[in-house]
């Protein structure tokens, strides 16, 4: 497997991994019925850098990062990640954090947030915290869940830059 920055023609397939995940409606606060226009422009366009994670040439995932607030928190960096269904459990997710982090550190962050990490979303939670992000926030209810109703939304953060 290779992670590397992505190309418009990747999008091609993002777009599967992308609306799957957006239409089941459990882990992003996107429009579940998200056109691939509207989603090309958050996953490639806004960010300031998207990348793949790829085998033989089939994306199996992907993630963005970007500057989480302008001006003085501009040293922070957001990233979102999503995984193949059917790449899930090979620790995909876990190295495109590993190397989101690196490449927070190269393009000049000091710290990473995930601003709205749902907390049913337990997998993610415990896998952020054992990559030593830490829940330092929780907005109780902001979360709309398809069959859970309104629940929790966390906040989560790591300090990046040593010292």
């Amino acid at each position: 497997m290779i992670i590397r920055l992505a190309t418009t023609a990747d999008f091609d397939q993002i777009w599967p991994i992308f609306h799957s995940i957006a239409k089941a409606g459990e882990t992003y606060a996107y429009e579940r019925d998200i056109s691939q226009p509207q989603a090309f422009q958050l996953w490639m366009v806004t960010p300031r850098q998207t990348y793949v994670c790829e085998e033989n040439g089939q994306i199996l995932g992907t993630y963005y990062l970007k500057t989480n607030h302008a001006g003085p928190g501009s040293h922070v960096c957001n990233c979102g990640y999503m995984v193949a269904e059917a790449a899930r459990g090979r620790g995909i997710a876990s190295d495109m954090c590993e190397h989101s982090q690196q490449v927070a550190l190269e393009l000049g962050y000091q710290a990473m947030q995930f601003n709205f990490v749902a907390s049913s979303n337990e997998g993610a939670v415990r896998l952020w915290q054992k990559l030593g992000f830490a829940i330092v926030g929780r907005l109780p209810q902001a979360f709309h869940h398809p069959t859970m109703g309104y629940i929790d939304a966390l906040v989560l953060y790591k300090w990046l830059k040593a010292g």
